[in-house]
């Protein structure tokens, strides 16, 4: 079974971040720092505004890189015709537009002192890209690409954890939980994908291998429950040199995510937070673990690749 990679769909961006665009790669307020790509009206869109813009796009062909171009600038030429009109009827001395060009403001910056802080982590050394192969064999050397059926159910006070696993021990098919859950009229969403063993939450991928087919699978979820039936594999295994790549790229994206971390309690504890109001019953203990940093995201969220 192959998976071809599509090219990502490109959404137009909000007209916010525009007003921060329109304004980058002059030099004098008329005149481009780069060349032009595309002028609108009197209004140049530059190609470092186009470069920047394609950078999230990685690993595509030139065939698709010149596609996916393309249609990043005619978004650019969409949001550039937005961003004049909504100049011209001074938008952006709108209070409520202010506020979110301060957040949004708020959020470049935090990121940006992550990714330099991150700038400094070390590429996993070959020792440890092989102790984390060995340790994953659901992963790499016993890879599966799962064919699953899903029922999401959304939390009711009468839909319990405990019911459920009993349904599922009854059960001779998720049909017959189907079947259950329309007899108490309860909501639920069905859905069928397909995904090898590395797109998967990766503490939900060593339960998901030991499962033949057939068999369900319950795992709490956001708002509510998530039934996941194995509906069909098939074996892809892949070698210590085929893994590699996957495997760097996580250990690295951890070692990231931990450094990210530790820097935010560093700053925390050297701080005076003082909670005002109503947050001052409220407050955090001391030793609480803080939120996440601004666009951090757990290594484990979405497996070792993520979607593809």
């Amino acid at each position: 079974m192959k998976y071809s990679r599509r090219m990502p769909r490109v959404r137009a961006w909000p007209v916010v971040a525009a007003v921060a665009i329109a304004a980058c790669g002059m030099d004098d307020g008329s005149k481009p720092a780069t060349p032009v790509a595309v002028k609108v009206n009197q209004d140049a869109i530059t190609v470092q505004q186009l470069n920047n813009a394609m950078a999230q796009f990685r690993n595509l062909s030139p065939e698709q890189q010149k596609a996916a171009s393309r249609q990043v600038l005619e978004r650019m030429i969409d949001q550039e015709l937005l961003v004049q009109k909504a100049m011209e009827r001074k938008l952006d001395r709108d209070p409520r537009v202010m506020q979110s060009i301060e957040a949004s403001k708020r959020q470049i910056l935090s990121q940006a002192y992550l990714e330099q802080l991150s700038a400094q982590v070390q590429r996993p050394s070959a020792d440890e890209v092989k102790k984390w192969y060995g340790e994953r064999p659901e992963l790499f050397a016993e890879r599966k690409i799962y064919r699953l059926q899903e029922l999401a159910i959304p939390a009711r006070p009468e839909i319990t954890q405990q019911l459920l696993e009993e349904q599922i021990r009854k059960a001779k098919s998720l049909n017959d939980i189907v079947m259950w859950l329309k007899s108490l009229n309860a909501p639920f969403n069905a859905n069928s994908t397909v995904k090898a063993a590395e797109q998967l939450p990766l503490e939900v991928v060593p339960r998901l291998a030991q499962l033949q087919v057939g068999q369900v699978m319950l795992m709490p979820a956001q708002q509510g429950y998530l039934l996941v039936q194995v509906a069909a594999t098939e074996k892809q295994p892949l070698d210590e040199q085929q893994a590699q790549p996957f495997i760097e790229q996580f250990l690295m994206n951890q070692k990231r995510l931990e450094l990210a971390r530790g820097e935010v309690k560093t700053l925390r504890e050297a701080a005076k937070i003082e909670y005002m109001g109503d947050f001052a019953a409220n407050a955090p203990a001391k030793a609480e673990k803080p939120a996440p940093a601004a666009g951090e995201k757990s290594a484990t969220d979405r497996g070792v690749t993520g979607p593809r």
